[in-house]
């Protein structure tokens, strides 16, 4: 195993699960070309993988408002963790959105709401008292509570017609990136896979980096800034420098793929059957 920060950063490759009423289940980037929305709005829910925002006004260590953190957004640092876009900001662009989706934390008004909302948190779990270690931070059940508020205000805009709201709603796409799927789906489920018994953990992981190479990056075993051992103990420290050439890094910081990364991980799991099962989204969409 080449670094502890591989081990447990590669697993956000399989951490996706999208779902609907028709679900199953740098250096900057030149924006892909934007159409119309192919679907009316985009609902997120998660920890720091997509979180863009809500962590700010927190008191917890779990935060990104601060440089080297967007030093490629064109915003700055606006609390997302990474060098650039997230995985669902890349997302939303090949969706057709013209914006990006806003953060719970500033988006309130009926209109503002509509085409979805971001309800992400950095160091949030499943389970409520995952991540209590590093501060406050909105659980999967605080999130899906913050989203029952978000409907409550969309039934306003729609005058109390829950009819109304529920088949615009059914037209939405709604994701949920919590958990590391390659171990929790995979690795650990011994009544499901073999990979438990066919790979010892070191090995499972340098499986999964040699599968990494394939994407062409040149450095995936270190993150672009950070401290310890290949930066990957702690996250970047404010105003650190980070690598010149983010493009060549899978990794932003211990934990977080770079924006490139992202971008990638958007287009193929976007377009491409091979990452995203039984449809990928753009089909998604347009059913």
């Amino acid at each position: 195993m080449t670094s502890g920060i591989c081990t447990i950063g590669l697993a956000i490759f399989s951490t996706l699960a999208l779902f609907g009423s028709k679900a199953i289940m740098g250096q900057r980037l030149p924006p892909p070309q934007v159409q119309n929305a192919q679907v009316p709005c985009f609902f997120i829910f998660g920890d720091s993988l997509v979180d863009n925002g809500n962590n700010n006004g927190m008191l917890t260590l779990a935060r990104a408002n601060y440089r080297p953190y967007g030093i490629d957004f064109p915003l700055g640092a606006t609390g997302r963790f990474t060098n650039g876009q997230t995985y669902v900001d890349a997302l939303a662009r090949l969706l057709g959105f013209r914006n990006f989706i806003p953060p719970f934390a500033r988006a309130r008004a009926p209109r503002e709401v509509l085409r979805g909302v971001n309800f992400a948190s950095g160091a949030a779990g499943i389970r409520e008292e995952t991540g209590n270690n590093l501060g406050n931070h909105a659980s999967m059940n605080q999130q899906l509570n913050n989203f029952g508020s978000v409907v409550q205000v969309m039934l306003r805009y729609f005058r109390g017609d829950t009819s109304l709201l529920n088949s615009y709603l059914g037209r939405c796409i709604f994701f949920s990136g919590m958990g590391s799927n390659d171990y929790l789906n995979n690795y650990f489920m011994s009544n499901f896979y073999t990979t438990g018994s066919d790979y010892t953990p070191e090995a499972f992981a340098s499986l999964l980096l040699l599968l990494i190479c394939c994407l062409g990056f040149e450095v995936i075993d270190k993150g672009c800034c950070g401290v310890g051992r290949n930066n990957g103990q702690i996250t970047c420290l404010p105003s650190q420098q980070p690598c010149q050439d983010r493009r060549k890094y899978l990794f932003w910081d211990a934990f977080h793929p770079t924006e490139l990364a992202n971008v990638l991980l958007a287009q193929s799991s976007f377009s491409n059957q091979t990452f995203t099962y039984p449809v990928n989204i753009q089909q998604l969409a347009m059913a």
